[in-house]
């Protein structure tokens, strides 16, 4: 045997590569194909420079800003730096403040000491940790962390729930404004519950941009913190309905004209909705502010103001100013296209904009408020009818680069890169999403605040909460700004330390958690969300065992949600059709042709696959004497196949029920494709009386129960 060259020396390590590495900047990752890629060293370096790390470097001179502990470990903090020094924690709970000379939370460390051992008696929790020196004062949150995440009773006990994943903008009604609402949402809860469904699956709900409508894409929101204001139900709003002027605007005849054309639309008007909506909730607002202060929903208003503070006033101050803006010039679609003056939230141009527009920055203030109230009143419903989880909501990987959180927040945000996906399968060409990403580093060095904010927002009013890119939690795919997605690498995140506040945080909102696992998933993370309580997320289309043969219902595992397809894939005669394959080839986005018959094979031989595992199920008597067509009979049996999953979740999507074809995104598109548009060929009302939707839902209840 040759005998192996010696492993080189840290020393010997170029001082460059060195920081690459500990900045977290992948060398190579393992691509769709389970081949070895590197990582190209230019585009390391071009990472590197995008990050906070080039500019700012954290002062870990003596502790950690933060440090994270699941409970009933050893909970000891080591110091970079040996001394003297004393030390106090204090609680979260400030009923338990503990001051130096209350034991066991103080003490004092000797000359030599590299650590701090804290009490075990630690409860759940953020605390602080306060060092104290003649040299200096330093501060450590100290995290005591669940080991799993929050879980239903009713799954704990073995239940196998079924639910609808619905795209809320997409629902019809005689009542809605052209797009799905509130009202809507409440209306599909009762079906569904009816039905002995357990839950509603939305689309993100973040904040958009009222002043922008024609980005609509839920996944490049302006802030993942607060809600899209367009879901407002403006007819359920007390002051609009006790608005004289609103009653008149409201049936007068061209505002009628405009509603009618509105709802008979096939794709969302995204501008002519939230132009009537807007028109609307300013006149009720005008009613709300005749109002006592003593009146019940001020009071209310002023507590969700209190409680929300600068958090809400920012995103009020950024939707007032860009509606101020964007009236003088449509083209001002977010904040990197404003005058330069108002580029920062801190801006004194902003800070005279406030001033002199109180009440403008109070009104989208009070938009928040009635979107927080209509949400919540629609999970209390699902409560109260006892479904197990009722709502549960989808938190997107990021957020756009011209919104309000950039605008608030431009060190946590790295404007000089991106975030996507590398070439795989589904995206031949690869995916650059537009999201400038989160740094790592600065979220370390503000003790992960941005992210246990982000998930309470997020895990308010729901009883799950759904995370887009779940991968995101150990790595992102960063892309420097610019460039084509094929030209990225991988930056780590502080995985372990986000999930264990992901299950505190979970534990604490009793809001069990999902992970979308699809694409490149990295075999590292698989072990560890299971562990920590994290749903897998199984789509039918890629629940294959080996060759031509579909996973039977009982190889999926518990702790998942099983779905027959997603937002980003195809419907379920679309897939059948191969109308997303030809769909995607008519928009370029298979690199030649060969990648698109590739593709057309490969389908045709997953069907012929699933066809058989049907049959073996007993689900089919016997192969469709068409194969290239979905009927009903066909549909009726995948559906009573992804009902019977040993997963103790499933999600089913309505365009399936109907038989939809055009699916409501295609991704790697932006203006080729009308994503996030699409509404449903029916009314909510015609859907839950159709004979085949009900007998389609009966046989997943009764599949569930069996399985």
């Amino acid at each position: 045997m040759d005998k192996l060259p010696p492993s080189p020396i840290v020393s010997d390590i170029p001082a460059t590569n060195r920081k690459l590495d500990l900045a977290g900047i992948a060398t190579s990752y393992i691509n769709a194909k389970g081949q070895h890629e590197v990582i190209h060293p230019d585009i390391r370096e071009r990472l590197f420079s995008a990050m906070a790390a080039s500019e700012t470097q954290v002062d870990h001179s003596v502790i950690s800003p933060v440090k994270v502990f699941c409970y009933g470990s050893e909970y000891q903090l080591i110091l970079n730096q040996p001394g003297e020094y004393q030390w106090h924690l204090q609680l979260e709970d400030l009923s338990l403040v503990a001051l130096p000379y209350e034991q066991p939370y103080h003490g004092k460390t000797l000359s030599t000491d590299i650590a701090i051992t804290l009490p075990s008696s630690l409860p759940l929790g953020y605390h602080q940790l306060i060092l104290n020196a003649p040299t200096g004062n330093w501060q450590c949150k100290v995290i005591i962390t669940p080991e799993r995440c929050f879980e239903p009773s009713s799954l704990l006990n073995g239940e196998r729930l079924w639910g609808s994943c619905i795209q809320l903008y997409s629902l019809r009604s005689e009542t809605n404004w052209g797009i799905g609402d509130f009202s809507d949402l409440k209306h599909a809860l009762r079906e569904i519950d009816q039905r002995g469904g357990a839950f509603i699956g939305l689309n993100p709900i973040h904040a958009l941009y009222p002043a922008n409508p024609q980005s609509a894409s839920p996944y490049s929101p302006s802030s993942r913190n607060w809600l899209n204001i367009i879901y407002i139900d403006v007819m359920a709003v007390p002051e609009f309905q006790q608005n004289e002027a609103a009653q008149h605007w409201l049936h007068n005849e061209p505002i009628q004209q405009r509603l009618r054309e509105a709802r008979e639309t096939f794709l969302v008007d995204y501008p002519q909705v939230m132009a009537l909506k807007l028109e609307g909730l300013d006149l009720a607002y005008q009613q709300f502010k005749l109002l006592d202060e003593r009146h019940e929903r001020v009071q209310a208003f002023a507590y969700f103001q209190q409680n929300c503070a600068q958090a809400l006033q920012q995103q009020a101050e950024f939707d007032a100013l860009h509606a101020w803006l964007a009236a003088e010039n449509k083209q001002m679609w977010g904040w990197p296209a404003w005058p330069v003056e108002y580029h920062d939230a801190a801006n004194p141009a902003v800070r005279l904009f406030v001033q002199r527009h109180p009440d403008e920055v109070r009104f989208y203030a009070w938009l928040q408020w009635l979107a927080h109230t209509q949400l919540g009143e629609c999970f209390a419903l699902s409560q109260r009818q006892g479904m197990a989880i009722g709502l549960y909501r989808d938190l997107a990987v990021g957020v756009a680069e011209g919104g309000s959180d950039t605008w608030c927040d431009k060190t946590l945000y790295r404007m000089k890169a991106t975030v996507g996906a590398p070439p795989d399968p589904l995206g031949p060409l690869g995916q650059n999403w537009g999201l400038p990403p989160m740094d790592p580093m600065i979220l370390q060095q503000r003790a992960y605040q941005p992210f246990i904010e982000l998930l309470r927002d997020n895990m308010n009013h729901c009883g799950a909460l759904r995370i887009d890119h779940v991968m995101s939690l150990l790595r992102l795919w960063w892309i420097p700004y610019g460039e084509t997605a094929d030209m990225g690498g991988y930056v780590t995140y502080p995985v372990d330390d986000l999930l264990a506040i992901l299950a505190l945080e979970s534990q604490r909102q009793k809001c069990m958690v999902i992970g979308e696992d699809l694409g490149i998933v990295p075999p590292e993370i698989v072990h560890k969300l299971q562990q920590y309580g994290v749903y897998s997320y199984k789509v039918l289309y890629f629940e294959q065992a080996g060759i031509n043969h579909f996973k039977l219902p009982q190889d999926y595992p518990a702790q998942s949600m099983a779905t027959i397809t997603t937002h980003d894939l195809p419907t379920l005669r679309s897939y059948w059709h191969a109308g997303d394959l030809e769909l995607g080839e008519s928009l370029g986005l298979y690199p030649d042709k060969a990648t698109y018959n590739a593709l057309r094979l490969s389908r045709e031989e997953n069907k012929r696959a699933l066809i058989a595992t049907l049959i073996e199920c007993g689900l089919l008597t016997e192969k469709p004497q068409d194969m290239s067509m979905m009927t009903a009979e066909l549909s009726y049996a995948i559906h009573q196949f992804i009902a019977l999953s040993a997963s103790l979740l499933v999600g089913l999507q309505p365009e399936d029920w109907l038989g939809i074809v055009m699916p409501v995104n295609v991704p790697g598109t932006t203006d080729q494709y009308p994503n996030w548009r699409r509404k449903l060929s029916c009314e909510l009302q015609e859907m839950f009386e159709h004979p085949e939707v009900n007998e389609l839902l009966k046989a997943v209840h009764s599949g569930r129960e069996i399985a």
